[in-house]
């Protein structure tokens, strides 16, 4: 079969395993050239098959020289359909981390379900003995409890109704858009799905087998971004989840303090992932401050951010903001990015969206979430999918 790309919505239904492989391979090359860092050197990555947390653990691995352990929720290929790109980037991950020399396995499966916990605590007593990292970057749409309940996030504000400008992706205008607040029980599933329960799930079920080692790391990922998306994010349902996140970072910092044991949030910049391409208004903010970053020399990809973490903000003493959160943001939100892109906000339109934004730069980076638009891979090439 030939694959190529079919965009449906903020998501694409077909991903490209050479593509996925160059993708990944791209980052570990990225990684490499920077050279060694010291690290934590048993790494648990909870969801660790694309975005912030395959970058986490590239860094981890090929940086740090780490065995990681990394837990996934992907679908392998059908006759009639390809794999997920979070399952062909995990396959390239493994086979350059097998051929590195690194201990790289991966459990496919529901992280938010006991029986994954039991699966990597299992693992780790097995081949590993302890870890001394744990990264927690799960990015689903929706948790289902033991008890079979099931919960789903929502993108809404919480209070009143928020109407702003917006990028219609498909055909490249300005528009306008308005997001209704959610209900009390809509927050409460959100928090739920994208909050911090299941964070501290893990950390429990960690410590309680003994696969915790003394002095153990733990890192989730948030974000925060400028004043003018925050009542869509940060002070919406989502903000709401991710407020919840950061309490349970100091709840797990406190509950486990005897084995000193600490929990930190790192507050990332606003990239494209296929969380945030759902996320009305967010596409258009990030399509200008592309512009304005790279035009400033400042712009990083899931890679560079992780790099950076492992190299600068985790070496030795963590380096924290006031509120004891890693800021990985810290470009993004300099006064002279944030006067420019609210610049560009202001002026934009359907005639002049080239001007003032890097669109092109967005939808490259969308693509190549799923193996897509790399010059050197050939997608005229027959692939078998099963």
């Amino acid at each position: 079969m030939v694959i190529s790309p079919k965009v449906r919505g903020f998501i694409c239904t077909t991903a490209h395993p050479d593509g996925c492989r160059e993708h990944v391979r791209r980052q570990i090359g990225y990684v490499k050239q920077k050279g060694a860092f010291e690290s934590p050197k048993k790494v648990l990555v909870v969801g660790c098959s694309s975005g912030f947390g395959l970058a986490t653990r590239i860094a981890a691995a090929f940086g740090g020289g780490a065995a990681t352990l990394g837990v996934m929720f992907e679908k392998p290929a059908s006759e009639k359909r390809t794999a997920t790109a979070g399952y062909y980037n995990t396959a390239a991950f493994e086979a350059e981390a097998a051929e590195a020399g690194l201990y790289a396995k991966t459990i496919n499966g529901d992280a938010f379900s006991p029986a994954v916990k039991e699966e990597a605590i299992r693992l780790i007593k097995e081949d590993l003995g302890q870890v001394d990292m744990v990264v927690y970057s799960l990015a689903a749409p929706r948790r289902t409890m033991p008890d079979g309940t099931v919960y789903t996030s929502v993108l809404k504000t919480v209070g009143e109704p928020f109407t702003n400008k917006n990028l219609d992706l498909r055909t490249g205008e300005i528009t306008q858009v308005t997001i209704p607040p959610a209900a009390p029980e809509e927050v409460e599933a959100t928090v739920k799905v994208m909050g911090g329960e299941d964070w501290m799930d893990w950390m429990t079920a960690l410590s309680a087998a003994g696969v915790l080692a003394k002095g153990a790391v733990t890192v989730a990922y948030s974000y925060i971004g400028p004043s003018l998306t925050y009542p869509i994010y940060y002070q919406g349902s989502i903000g709401m989840a991710k407020n919840h996140l950061f309490k349970t970072s100091q709840e797990i910092t406190k509950q486990f303090a005897d084995d000193g044991i600490k929990a930190y949030i790192s507050v990332n910049k606003a990239l494209v992932t296929q969380s945030s391409a759902a996320i009305p208004i967010v596409p258009l903010y990030i399509s200008i401050l592309y512009k304005v970053m790279k035009e400033k020399g400042l712009h990083e990809g899931c890679i560079e951010q992780m790099d950076r973490l492992f190299r600068e903000k985790l070496s030795g003493s963590p380096v924290v903001d006031e509120e004891g959160r890693i800021r990985l943001d810290d470009y993004e939100l300099r006064e002279d990015v944030q006067a420019a892109v609210m610049e560009a906000w202001d002026n934009i339109s359907s005639e002049n969206i080239a001007q003032y934004t890097d669109l092109e730069g967005y939808w490259e980076d969308f693509y190549r979430i799923f193996g897509f638009k790399f010059d050197n891979v050939d997608y005229t090439r027959d692939i078998p999918l099963v």
